[in-house]
């Protein structure tokens, strides 16, 4: 669990803060009609932006050379 965790500590932090940072754009911006379907509801706000923000980190981990383990 240890190595998993270090291994993905990129997708774990982008994940984080972008998790907070839907949360907080649902809590302030939002979307007054109701009829949006991302930031209608905190949890798909907070959802999304934790998948933008790991998908966002994830341009900066490094890869491994073809064929070696």
């Amino acid at each position: 669990m240890k190595k998993w965790c270090s291994n993905n500590l990129l997708y774990i932090i982008g994940a984080a803060i972008g998790a907070v940072g839907g949360f907080m754009y649902w809590k302030f911006v939002g979307c007054s009609s109701g009829t949006c379907p991302i930031t209608s509801k905190p949890l798909n706000s907070t959802l999304y932006g934790a998948m933008m923000g790991a998908l966002l980190l994830s341009l900066f981990k490094k890869s491994e050379p073809v064929g070696r383990k």
